[in-house]
């Protein structure tokens, strides 16, 4: 048994240190709280480097946010020809835009569930691209600052608490991809319920 945790660790190292920037820029294109509180850790547990990780966040959340804002402004009838279930979110999201508008475009991606149809939103208001894209950069890069040190913090909290926790490193990293993947389940089972 424990020559088979031995090898899954080294097998996670490696796993980690080749793919995981490429992990962070793709997890943070598409949502990806989870995957920066584990790429945080990594960084604690020095696999990779914590600069590098905000970046790549940053990168990623900032691209995945462009990209749904050029949808929203260019092809938001198509896009919600396929995708009804946006319209209630699009028009609460609309009211909270009027209301809190700088505020709502540097903290959107902080709000679980409104991530990708924020930007879209906001692709289709009044909101100037250029506005958009230097608030979608200063909150993307203080979003990446936010969860990634967050999760490097949390490893050395856990060492303060638990010890040396490269001996708990794969059930450290299960658990927080399970505890993401319970939040996500409950979203969007909260989700279906509320539209039925």
């Amino acid at each position: 048994m424990q020559r088979f945790v031995v090898k899954l660790k080294m097998e996670l190292q490696s796993i980690i240190e080749n793919y995981g920037f490429a992990a962070i820029l793709v997890g943070t294109f598409l949502e990806g709280e989870t995957i920066l509180v584990l790429a945080g850790l990594a960084a604690h547990l020095g696999y990779l480097n914590l600069p590098m990780v905000i970046l790549a966040a940053f990168l990623g959340s900032l691209s995945g946010d462009q990209l749904y804002f050029y949808l929203g402004r260019k092809h938001s009838f198509y896009i919600l020809k396929h995708k009804p279930s946006w319209g209630p979110r699009i028009a609460k999201f609309n009211r909270l835009l009027e209301r809190y508008h700088t505020l709502l475009i540097l903290s959107f991606r902080f709000l679980y569930g409104l991530r990708t149809v924020s930007p879209f939103a906001m692709g289709m208001s009044s909101v100037s691209t250029s506005r958009f894209v230097v608030l979608n950069a200063i909150g993307a890069f203080a979003w990446a600052v936010c969860f990634g040190v967050g999760g490097y913090l949390f490893g050395q909290a856990l060492e303060i608490f638990i010890g040396k926790i490269k001996h708990y490193e794969v059930q450290l990293f299960a658990l927080i991809a399970l505890l993401g993947l319970l939040i996500w389940a409950a979203h969007f089972y909260h989700r279906r319920k509320h539209k039925s």
